[in-house]
């Protein structure tokens, strides 16, 4: 056995499958594809055989692949929803004017035969016998010769040949900042199939939903072209690019054109590369010995970054692996690629000429996802929000952390719940149960998915503890690694670290458009010449919460008031633990309004703060507050 698969399956020991949940299942696909990529015309040849594991109890009579390059022709579904959104990605579009009006044009409407994308399959066969398949659109649907049993395998051998298009989205060639091969999405991939069903969303351009499996891949490109990506290369010391270990001097037969680059990629559910003539191939190990490569163009402007970026990312690394878990791989790249900061297995594809900050910036964003979408791999395509959403909140902290600013903030969360704000206020916003292909506007699906799910977490902190939210995350990320965990599966991590009930808020927060709103409707004196002052509170959205209210007084001290939400049936620890508190009886979210008291007189009193942390999504802060003037 090659070292370096060793070392591969090595690092799995003890990081195996362990959803906890009774009659969990998950198919798995072991992969073994070789493939012919020619440089001039950008078009490639492979065969592929997939050794398919149904481990569910269904019987299988079809099976679908998805054909992602196929989007990236004149009227894909892909191309028809960039001329019909009214706020269509501006990576995807070009703008021009006529007559003085400003049109804006689908990038691959104008796509010539030559810069399409196409991915076609030819003698598919399931265990040798000719299959019967129809293409619709980036689908492959293939129905079977023989049904798969349940607990069976059955393997598929395939021939393809692709053309990669244009850059326009993720995938592609030549990319703005002259990347000559971005290489996702790029092959024939078994679609998902799970308690649900099948999971055969046509490519519209959002996220992706793949099967857990093994990749052998052997990729044979001109030697003049690096290679990085998703797995373990096997022949490094016959490559070279800088792989090589120390002191191994590569030397290539003189009339060698190509090489071919073998990868092993144990449990991912995708496989991702790219390749540039010009890259520089940079490598330092991180925590637990993990090998961080960079890949980036040469270009004076921006080399100064990339080197400086390299040290961070492994502060990255250490981060994530204290606050989630372990990271599982022995590899990770960042390579310049794509068109913007995309995610894949085991490495990145980020747009390269950046400032220090936005490079460190994008960095520790999709390296973050290598922990919520790589190792926890929930369905992006329905619940986008898990993966987008955790991934900003925890690379938000991580770049507190590593690239604090200037000036602390209070709550490093503010720009989401800014963001958030303003799509509750705009009449534009969708819950977030909706597919992630079928938001009405960008906007709403942006904001939705990374803001509104980064606020899920912040504001989950607010609802059980900070202390008890982090213990979420560990447990979270403990007790569904690698496996397809759902939106309940988080709600029940943190009930289980808790000990609160939190359906309501999964509920309110994912699959409404509910809003939190609470005011200070009255503050009076008490009438019976008592020192108190009664204080009524309204809520006035239709989503109930927990409540902190913070006391100041003239004298300088101050106290707080804890409010429980009785759907919760649960007390969270004093937040403000060097301020008195005092827990008052729970608020039932059937009654509008909700009076306490305080043992003091008005006249005592300077302000009155609902919510001092800013950690309650309140849509109207105006009235959270009042003050004795």
């Amino acid at each position: 056995m090659k070292k370096t698969v060793l070392i591969a399956l090595i690092s799995f020991i003890g990081f195996a499958q362990n959803n906890p949940n009774p009659g969990y299942w998950q198919q798995h696909v072991d992969y073994k594809m070789d493939v012919k990529m020619d440089v001039k015309n950008y078009q490639y040849k492979g065969t592929q055989e997939l050794v398919y594991t149904n481990n569910s109890a269904d019987t299988l009579r079809k099976v679908y692949y998805h054909l992602y390059p196929n989007a990236f022709q004149p009227g894909s579904a892909m191309d028809i929803r960039l001329q019909t959104i009214s706020d269509p990605d501006k990576r995807m579009v070009k703008k021009f004017k006529v007559s003085d009006k400003e049109v804006t044009e689908s990038r691959i409407k104008t796509l010539k035969p030559d810069e399409i994308g196409y991915l076609n399959i030819s003698n598919l066969k399931q265990d040798g016998k000719v299959v019967s398949t129809k293409v619709v659109g980036t689908i492959l649907e293939v129905t079977l010769v023989d049904a798969i049993l349940p607990k069976s395998k059955t393997t598929f051998s395939l021939t393809f040949e692709g053309q990669v298009p244009l850059q326009v989205r993720r995938s592609g060639r030549n990319s703005e900042e002259g990347v000559a091969l971005s290489m996702t999405q790029w092959y024939p991939k078994m679609a998902e199939y799970d308690f649900e069903g099948w999971h055969a969303d046509p490519y519209i351009g959002r996220e992706f939903h793949g099967v857990w499996g093994d990749f052998d891949v052997k990729l044979t490109i001109d030697k003049d072209y690096t290679v990085g990506g998703t797995g373990y290369l096997q022949n490094k010391n016959e490559i070279g690019h800088g792989y090589q270990d120390k002191g191994v001097e590569v030397k290539y037969p003189r009339k060698t054109k190509e090489l071919t680059w073998h990868f092993v990629a144990p449990n991912v559910h995708d496989f991702t590369w790219a390749a540039d003539k010009d890259y520089i191939h940079d490598m330092l190990i991180g925590e637990n010995n993990v090998e961080l490569h960079f890949l980036y163009k040469d270009n004076k402007e921006y080399n100064e970054n990339w080197k400086k970026m390299q040290p961070k990312t492994a502060e990255l690394l250490a981060f994530y692996n204290k606050n989630v878990g372990p990271y599982p791989y022995k590899q990770y790249s960042v390579i310049q690629g794509g068109d913007g900061g995309m995610e894949y297995g085991m490495c990145t594809l980020i747009t390269g000429n950046r400032s220090f900050g936005s490079l460190v910036g994008v960095t520790a964003h999709e390296f973050a996802h290598s922990w919520f979408q790589f190792v926890l791999a929930s369905n992006e395509s329905k619940h986008e929000w898990m993966d987008e959403g955790f991934t900003s909140f925890i690379s938000d902290l991580a770049m507190n952390e590593i690239m604090p600013p200037k000036e602390k903030e209070d709550n490093v969360f503010e720009s989401a719940y800014k963001n958030y704000i303003y799509l509750a206020n705009s009449g534009k916003e969708q819950p977030l149960s909706t597919h992630a292909d079928r938001y009405d506007y960008n906007m709403s699906y942006s904001i939705g998915a990374y803001s509104k799910g980064e606020v899920f977490l912040a504001q989950l902190g607010y609802i059980i503890g900070t202390e008890n939210l982090m213990k979420t995350l560990k447990r979270y990320y403990y007790d569904y690694k690698l496996t397809h965990p759902t939106p309940n599966d988080i709600k029940r991590s943190a009930e289980r670290v808790s000990g609160a009930n939190l359906d309501w808020y999964l509920v309110d927060w994912t699959q409404t458009t509910n809003t939190i709103d609470y005011a200070i409707q009255n503050v009076e004196s008490a009438t019976d010449g008592v020192q108190r002052t009664g204080v009524t509170l309204e809520r006035k959205g239709r989503m109930p919460m927990p409540l902190d209210i913070l006391v100041v007084y003239k004298d300088g001290s101050n106290e707080t008031f804890y409010i429980p939400n009785t759907l919760m049936r649960f007390e969270k620890e004093n937040p403000y633990t060097d301020i008195k508190r005092t827990v008052l009886a729970a608020w039932d979210w059937a009654y509008p309004t909700y009076t306490f008291e305080i043992p003091k007189s008005k006249s005592a009193i300077k302000a009155i703060v609902i919510d001092p942390s800013g950690l309650m999504a309140d849509v109207n802060r105006d009235d959270n507050v009042y003050e004795n003037k």
